[in-house]
């Protein structure tokens, strides 16, 4: 059962977030919501275990679907920045703000870009594009993601500012995820086919990463090479979507805050020394 901790250490977690939220919220719903989460997540780490290649994108599907569908559609929450933003500034500690300060804000400190590898629901989309690989090196673009993420803040701010009402304001925001779910997927695809790198987007212009980046450099999981195995053939670096150097164990490794757990590089590595 020892191959199996990590899975239900994960759902672990979630459970006990699911439970506090519940008790402290007086709201069945965070009971539901992150309970689902935790089990989607879980079993994906399963699966993972048991060598079942589409395990990360069954987590991403079963995770996805629902916050777009679910929350953002049927539910008209604004789980994009601007939500994060809006609710901040109501006030309100509820799905938006819980979303981002367990997933973005407080989450990566224990399972890093996780969330870019298995509940995005912008990349869940991106990543059955054909370039699961990077066809060449990294471009000087990772300034744009700051830009996004000042307009949005600027966007919600200016709506306060000008005494939106509350009701057009709901209105707003909702139409707001709409259409920035759309231009995310429009600016992703061509992204993709331009630089022929499926996460492009993720790597130059999402604006959440600038939550995700600098947590995610004191993350506890972590993908680690071990020396006595490893042979410098390079095969987990021409697999990696976002260009980490897993053979470095250091946390100051070549795009070190970039890794979304996908596992590929543990997956191919041919000596399993990862």
């Amino acid at each position: 059962m020892k191959k199996y901790a990590m899975p239900i250490l994960m759902l672990a977690v979630f459970e006990t977030v699911a439970v506090t939220l519940w008790l402290t919220k007086h709201d069945i719903f965070y009971l539901f919501n992150f309970s689902y989460i935790g089990c989607s997540i879980a079993l994906g780490m399963f699966l993972f275990i048991r060598k079942n290649r589409y395990a990360r994108r069954v987590v991403q599907l079963l995770v996805g679907l629902y916050m777009l569908v679910y929350l953002g559609l049927i539910s008209r929450e604004n789980m994009q920045i601007e939500g994060f933003w809006y609710y901040l500034f109501k006030g309100a500690f509820v799905a938006a703000t819980i979303h981002y300060a367990v997933a973005k804000i407080v989450g990566p400190l224990l399972f890093g870009r996780g969330w870019c590898g298995y509940a995005c629901w912008t990349a869940m989309v991106l990543d059955f594009l054909p370039f699961k690989t990077p066809a060449g090196p990294r471009k000087k673009l990772g300034w744009i993601r700051y830009v996004t993420f000042a307009l949005s803040l600027i966007f919600v701010a200016a709506l306060f500012l000008a005494g939106v009402g509350e009701e057009p304001l709901e209105r707003i925001m909702f139409w707001a995820f709409i259409i920035g779910n759309a231009l995310y997927y429009i600016a992703g695809i061509v992204l993709a086919f331009v630089f022929r790198d499926n996460r492009a987007f993720c790597k130059y212009i999402c604006p959440v990463t600038v939550f995700l980046k600098p947590m995610s450099y004191f993350a506890l999981m972590r993908v680690k090479c071990d020396k006595s195995k490893c042979v410098s053939c390079g095969k987990c670096r021409r697999v990696c979507p976002m260009d980490v150097d897993v053979t470095d164990n250091s946390r100051k490794r070549e795009n070190g805050t970039e890794c979304i757990l996908c596992m590929e590089c543990v997956r191919n590595c041919p000596k399993n020394a990862l």
